[in-house]
């Protein structure tokens, strides 16, 4: 009786070991380069050509206040050779310091400003990016779909797939 009950549940193993092998060997499997999506898509590569137009004028005006400020720091310095007196040198120290706050204030606020934008973009993108892996998935019929791993073989890589469809999204 012992060896009845051992020798189904030997059968039984192997067949649920046979039907988990052939399970596995249908799942289709997939892998998207996340990293390589924001940097080649076409809806990347138009949102941050769309941010550096748009802060285009501010970031100008930054150079143009760093030149002013270069300028002064260099006006600054010679005074010390001119031997100014001290009344004059603290005034153009209070001068060129609270010019440099405005200018460091105004670069902290466009920088937070486009990394805010840039976010915003990313964020749309990826929602975009993960519909149309989602449309790729249900009409090539995979299970599975990674985004991050460790390696990956060239042969689940669908990257170029999800590329031209959004590309062609537009």
């Amino acid at each position: 009786m012992k060896i009845r009950v051992v020798s189904i549940f030997v059968l039984a193993l192997m067949g649920a070991s046979q039907l988990a092998l052939a399970n596995t060997a249908a799942t289709k499997f997939g892998f998207v380069n996340s990293d390589r999506i924001m940097r080649e898509s076409a809806p990347a590569k138009s949102a941050l050509q769309r941010i550096e137009q748009d802060f285009s004028k501010r970031d100008q005006e930054l150079q143009g206040r760093a030149k002013e400020l270069d300028a002064l720091q260099k006006d600054l310095e010679d005074a010390g050779a001119k031997k100014l007196s001290e009344s004059e040198r603290q005034k153009k120290e209070r001068v060129f310091n609270e010019k440099n706050r405005v200018f460091q204030r105004m670069q902290r606020d466009l920088r937070e400003e486009i990394n805010q934008r840039r976010n915003e973009a990313m964020a749309s993108i990826i929602e975009k990016t993960n519909q149309a892996i989602k449309r790729i998935a249900e009409s090539e019929k995979y299970d599975v779909i990674l985004q991050e791993a460790v390696y990956v073989n060239p042969r689940v890589d669908i990257t170029d797939k999800v590329l031209k469809a959004l590309e062609s999204a537009k």
